[in-house]
């Protein structure tokens, strides 16, 4: 017996000698964890989805309230006849832009709205002075068609407004608002929302679209309800299954109160340590709680084996206990480190994750592996529930059968070895970041993505990158060669095909020294004098009687200035594509001016793209750390590097054929897949421990004849992981059929894929391994009940 096994045998008796006691104890720490849960808080906050230690993060931090931020409210306003520019559909944008403008934790500086009055026409007087002013006045009774015109035309002359605010065919105004980081209320934001969108369509001859991030929360949280009810129908799904198999009340509800008390435990957690539950990430809880219940189903169907050799139901829990709660305990131990490990990943979201969820996978070594057990014990002894004419048993038995032939294991294993190293090809097709436009975590022809769809079509560009230009001193953005050089950027930028546009302070300077010039086309150019170009900057500035007409484009101290460029999406593709062409033109050598410096990124694709970068370091991190600690655990455990290699083996498998499934699916690797993945990791070892170990023992019991043993164990152990992978796929399917949310439909596509490859892992491969190589750990043992 070695160090750790004779600790968990003290623990065991220790545990057993008072039952009642150590029921009484569990009981009031659930009292005390219940008590927390009313302070829960559920809530989704923007920040937790950044990564804040990114520099791409911290620079957007920097600039958001100046040069603009990733948290927008996109309104579209396209028109199905004629033009924008009638009395009625500019009446229609301005209420919108108003209605914008009132939003909760709106920025009221980062408005974009062609009837905003930051958005302004400037031109040159007969007496030679700049002037400018709003190019729609609301104030107006009505514009005249020769008006209407004029301002079509303005417009049309203005690359600001044009294509950006305006679409190029003059069917559609763009209305973005910036919402102030932070806590916010986003059902209330979303609330208004809908309801001055659900106003402006009475509007005949108009559609209205609505995106962006605050709009993208506010529809997950609508559905908050119907995910609580879609998680109750699984549960009665689960509920439902267990009464099939099993036929016995104890055998129902003893697991379902472990896992209650689990839930119990698990949500207290996330109370005391003062945490939000968002719903973005409570796939994830669930999950948790479907692992607790594989171990109450691995429990009584071990009970129900102990029954036969046991003369009363104390000692068939106690035998049950003595042979579960070690593997248990080292799968539970498993999958709680695979959780935890998500922490080392720098998204804030995900990190409070691994912290709470960590825990309450820990939670279950106490409120199942020993609660389940200490119940069964004080329970008066049960009938044995038959299995013989059980079709999973008779699976069972078939492929014991099979896998106790030298031949049929060898084919077995190189089967499922040439199958991971095809799923490694189709591993290999898995993408960084989102696959398709819009948003993965609603479906296609969700309202959502159809509006975001119409704008990207309807403008070049409603995606922004934001990179800053600094300079080492105050007034150095006028300096003609570094106007020069943002210049060359802007243009670089615009031999991407998927770039709508950029907005830069060189425009700016070019146009106002056009239009002072009698507008004169000759004079589009950036001035060699930098006191000239201040002046430009200064004229268009006094302009506006609006405070910060220049603050979109240059900082007050005229050190820092922005590149705005404007995407149609932020796939995967097109944020690496950007990135790819900004490093390349700003680490080339002939670009360098002295004193003069850019820095990424900030706007929607800035942050995507950290969130992107993030997500593939954490996951290149986390993933490889969860194999070699499992394996490390395993070795320790049991003594024996085989038995370490032996689940490295099988996590291998069932991992690498999940990624292939990613691949096939079109599901990338970003902030809501990560963690699935690294929980998935623990699933399966659980499963294959159990098996490993029960093999193992009925090795011991029966004079190490292996080909008894595995057929024992797949009549026992193998029985509980098939049940228990079917009744959880099929709990977890209808995800798929009744959910409105296309992520959580996706989470359950790629579980069930996950939960059946570990089933088929420990049901197929461990058998099958353990025959043809015969480890020395499992076939010379003392024939002595395993300790």
């Amino acid at each position: 017996m070695n160090f750790i096994s004779s600790i968990l045998v003290k623990i065991e008796r220790g545990i057993f000698n008072n039952p009642r006691l150590s029921l009484s104890a569990i009981l009031l720490l659930t009292v005390y964890f219940a008590i927390q849960i009313p302070a829960l808080k559920m809530y989704s906050e923007f920040a937790d989805l950044l990564p804040q230690k990114h520099p791409y993060i911290q620079l957007h931090n920097e600039v958001r309230d100046n040069f603009g931020g990733a948290n927008n409210v996109i309104i579209a306003v396209e028109v199905e006849e004629g033009d924008i520019f009638t009395n009625d559909t500019m009446s229609l944008v301005d209420d919108l832009t108003n209605s914008v403008d009132s939003l909760p934790s709106i920025n009221h500086n980062l408005i974009k709205s062609i009837t905003h009055r930051t958005t302004r026409k400037v031109w040159l007087t007969s007496e030679g002075d700049i002037n400018s002013e709003p190019y729609y006045d609301p104030l107006k009774e009505g514009y005249t068609d020769e008006e209407l015109d004029a301002m079509r035309q303005a417009v049309k002359a203005n690359p600001q407004v044009f294509g950006i605010m305006v679409s190029p065919n003059l069917k559609a105004a763009l209305i973005k608002g910036t919402l102030n980081e932070g806590r916010l209320n986003y059902p209330e934001v979303f609330s208004k929302i809908r309801e001055m969108l659900d106003d402006a369509q009475s509007a005949k001859g108009v559609k209205i679209y609505a995106a962006g991030q605050p709009v993208l929360v506010g529809w997950v949280h609508s559905y908050l309800l119907e995910v609580i009810q879609i998680f109750l129908l699984t549960a009665a799904i689960l509920m439902a299954l267990l009464v099939v198999y099993f036929r016995r009340f104890y055998a129902i509800v003893i697991p379902l109160i472990g896992i209650t008390i689990s839930s119990i435990w698990g949500l207290g957690v996330i109370s005391l340590l003062g945490y939000n539950l968002d719903p973005l990430t409570m796939v994830i809880p669930f999950l948790v709680s479907a692992r607790a219940l594989s171990h109450g189903v691995q429990l009584v169907q071990r009970y129900n084996d102990e029954l036969d050799v046991s003369e009363t139901g104390s000692e068939a829990a106690r035998r049950t206990f003595e042979g579960l709660f070690r593997p248990g305990s080292l799968g539970v131990v498993s999958d709680a480190t695979g959780i935890f490990l998500i922490s080392l990943g720098s998204i804030p979201i995900n990190t409070k994750l691994a912290h709470y969820a960590s825990l309450w996978a820990l939670s279950v070594v106490v409120t199942v592996l020993i609660a389940v057990p200490l119940m069964l014990s004080l329970i008066p002894k049960q009938k044995v529930i038959n299995n013989l004419n059980n079709p999973i048993m008779r699976l069972m038995q078939v492929v014991g059968d099979r896998l106790v032939g030298q031949k049929t294991s060898a084919i077995t294993l190189v089967s499922l070895l040439v199958l991971t190293f095809i799923g490694g090809v189709y591993a290999s097709r898995v993408q960084i970041g989102e696959s398709e436009p819009g948003s993965p975590i609603l479906y296609r022809d969700h309202d959502y993505n159809v509006s975001a769809k119409a704008i990207n079509e309807l403008f070049p560009g409603s995606e922004e990158l934001i990179v800053v230009a600094r300079t080492d001193e105050p007034g150095g953005m006028k300096r003609p060669e570094v106007l020069r050089a943002v210049k060359s950027l802007q243009t670089y930028m615009m031999t991407d095909p998927v770039v709508g546009g950029v907005k830069a302070l060189p425009s700016l300077v070019e146009q106002v020294n056009r239009l002072i010039h009698s507008d004169d086309p000759r004079w589009l150019y950036i001035p060699d004098d930098p006191a000239y170009a201040g002046g430009l900057l200064f004229t268009y500035m006094a302009s506006s009687p609006i405070p910060g007409a220049l603050q979109e484009f240059v900082s007050p101290d005229e050190d820092e200035a922005s590149i705005v460029v404007f995407y149609k999406d932020h796939k995967g593709t097109t944020i690496r594509r950007a990135f790819h062409m900004l490093k390349t033109w700003i680490n080339d050598p002939a670009n360098q001016v002295e004193g003069l410096k850019f820095e990424l990124a900030g706007g929607i694709i800035g942050v995507t793209a950290a969130g992107n970068e993030a997500a593939f370091e954490t996951n290149m991190v986390v993933l490889p750390l969860v194999l070699l600690l499992i394996f490390a655990f395993v070795t320790i455990f049991y003594m024996t590097f085989h038995s370490g290699f032996l689940m490295l083996a099988m996590m291998t498998f069932a991992t690498t054929l999940t990624y292939a499934y990613m691949g096939v699916a079109d599901i990338g690797i970003n902030t809501n897949t990560v963690p699935i993945i690294a929980i998935g990791v623990g699933v399966g070892i659980d499963y294959s421990i159990y098996m490993m170990d029960r093999i193992r023992e009925m090795a011991s019991k029966n004079g190490n004849n292996l080909d008894d043993a595995i057929r024992s164990a797949l009549r026992s152990a193998g029985l509980a992981i098939c049940f228990t992978a079917i009744t959880l796929v099929c709990g977890v399917i209808i995800w798929k059929f009744v959910s409105s949310l296309r992520f959580q439909a996706d989470a359950a596509l790629l579980l069930c894929v996950m939960l059946a490859l570990n089933a088929i892992a420990a049901i197929l491969l461990v058998p099958a391994w353990i025959r043809i190589f015969k480890p020395k750990f499992i076939t010379q043992q003392n024939t002595s009940r395993v300790m």
